[in-house]
């Protein structure tokens, strides 16, 4: 299945670059429409704030109203695509607003993470083999690494996922960073 994508200019990915955005985009990709209200319940926040996100999201095109659910009380939401990439580095604005937008993605991820080591005792033992908190440093030029994520990214890309009332499933989170180890590159490798 190929996933509907948004590639945001600069000024969209820098509104996007805010945790809070991002943990509302990614609840209404994995779960579905909601309304302001129920996310601020989700999220430990108050629905003026999460209001206020989700206007911002809007503006930017990253979610839509759900017209065939609520009323004028009661507004739904929906994720207008299931993913977002970023665009090419080619200007000063770019790189910074893909930065902004990395350190936002690292803290939401690292916060699911930590969720995920938290929660693993209660799972059933089938979920705690079916999960992982693995890594491998492999010595690889950019251009192989490259390969490799594309590789990695086809692969996940093309995972047939389990019909809706499968005996079992539930959402599988996956998570792939990949980057030299920190430190590894000289300052005149890096620019």
């Amino acid at each position: 299945m190929e996933l509907n994508r948004i590639t945001p200019d600069p000024s969209a990915l820098k509104a996007l670059s805010h945790p809070v955005r991002l943990r509302i985009l990614g609840l209404l990709r994995a779960e579905g429409p909601s309304t302001a209200t129920a996310l601020a319940q989700r999220l430990g926040m108050n629905s003026g704030a999460t209001s206020y996100h989700l206007r911002q999201l809007h503006q930017h095109g990253f979610v839509a109203e759900d017209t065939e659910r609520g009323n004028a009380r009661d507004r739904w939401w929906r994720a207008a695509h299931q993913a977002t990439q970023t665009a090419a580095e080619d200007s000063p604005e770019s790189r910074e607003a893909i930065d902004a937008f990395q350190q936002a993605v690292a803290i939401v991820h690292t916060e699911a993470l930590q969720r995920a080591v938290e929660e693993a005792p209660t799972r059933p033992a089938r979920w705690r083999r079916a999960s992982t908190l693995s890594d491998w440093e492999l010595r690889l030029t950019p251009e192989r690494s490259e390969q490799l994520m594309r590789t990695l990214t086809d692969l996940v890309s093309s995972w047939q996922e389990d019909e809706p009332g499968a005996d079992g499933a539930a959402n599988f989170a996956l998570q792939l960073h990949t980057f030299p180890r920190p430190g590894e590159l000289a300052p005149e490798e890096r620019s």
